[in-house]
């Protein structure tokens, strides 16, 4: 994000656009920025954690989840700061999501910590009361963030903007983090063996999972943890939540490069639409039980199609713009 930053003219000298970055934030909102920096901290004694602490946890470092969390809701908080910058005409939305936002953020990973130190798992865990409260809660949370970011969407889709490329990068950006927060959801029903073992027992410790058609915890991708084997949620849940971060960089990155705005607006739509449809692509390949490095034909069709769609769309502008411009040279010019 404050490589993102950085593009809207910053200096770009490394520490003086980090310094200019973090003071333009912390004016905009002291609170996310000052909670975004608490995480940035988090991280770093969480990794610390990593290292020293032997303990596996579903098959991962006890802390790296942790680590991740705070991470992520770094990211996430000093982006939205960001965003706010462009929302100078909603002062209530920015106070009342910003507030909310850092407690929601704050308090799960501190909840996700409390679970590591415990040396059990936050996420699906109904083993004993306490760890049925403490996933209750996360939920709870979650449900109130994601509608905190549909306030921020509406307002972006209201607030006018001079740079119509950025606006429409924004704007589908929140749109698509909306969704990919909303896949959440689907990570807390209950499988067939959970099922299976509450009829048979009476008992459902664990409720809900982020792999599909196998139990958590087998082989995953190195520092992700995405299964190797089966279909992993986790994997459209990341794509869809930095959205906000990816497609805003790309119009902006244009803007760096000199390309004028029409075309900045066009490649910002063609951007957002691409990355719904390979946030949707990445849904469904999870949904099917396939895991993300080893698609069957069918998704490998869905992918090439995908690819196909989205580089015809950005290079057809450009190429009908330019014939017709040379059929009005050849006309002046016969």
């Amino acid at each position: 994000m404050l490589t993102v930053a950085t593009l809207q003219g910053f200096p770009m000298t490394p520490l003086t656009s980090v310094q200019t970055t973090l003071r333009r934030l912390w004016e905009t909102d002291r609170t996310l920025t000052a909670a975004a920096l608490l995480m940035v901290a988090a991280l770093g004694a969480f990794l610390a954690g990593v290292v020293v602490d032997p303990r596996v946890v579903t098959g991962a470092p006890v802390w790296l989840k942790p680590a991740k969390f705070a991470a992520s809701t770094a990211i996430y908080m000093f982006t939205l700061a960001w965003v706010f910058t462009y929302l100078a005409g909603w002062p209530r939305v920015r106070r009342v999501v910003g507030k909310a936002s850092v407690f929601v953020f704050v308090a799960e990973v501190a909840v996700i910590a409390l679970q590591a130190w415990r040396g059990t798992t936050s996420h699906f865990n109904f083993s004993t009361p306490i760890d049925a409260a403490i996933f209750s809660f996360m939920g709870a949370a979650i449900v109130i963030q994601t509608i905190l970011s549909v306030l921020v969407a509406v307002a972006l889709w209201r607030q006018p903007f001079r740079d119509q490329a950025l606006a429409w990068a924004l704007r589908l950006g929140m749109v698509i983090t909306i969704a990919g927060a909303s896949t959440g959801g689907l990570m807390t029903r209950p499988t067939e063996a959970q099922l299976a073992r509450v009829a048979a027992t009476g008992e459902m410790p664990i409720i809900g999972a982020h792999t599909v058609g196998g139990p958590d915890g087998g082989p995953g991708l190195p520092g992700t943890g995405w299964s190797l084997e089966h279909g992993d949620l986790r994997v459209p849940h990341f794509l869809g939540l930095h959205a906000l971060q990816v497609v805003p960089f790309v119009t902006l990155l244009l803007r760096r490069l000199g390309v004028n705005d029409a075309r900045r607006a066009r490649v910002a739509r063609i951007a957002g639409v691409s990355y719904a449809g390979l946030f949707v692509l990445l849904l469904w390949q999870a949904l099917r039980g396939q895991p993300l490095l080893s698609p069957d034909p069918l998704m490998l069709v869905g992918f090439a199609s995908w690819a196909t769609a989205t580089v015809v769309a950005l290079t057809w502008p450009f190429r009908a713009r330019r014939d017709a411009s040379e059929a009005s040279l050849n006309w002046i010019n016969p």
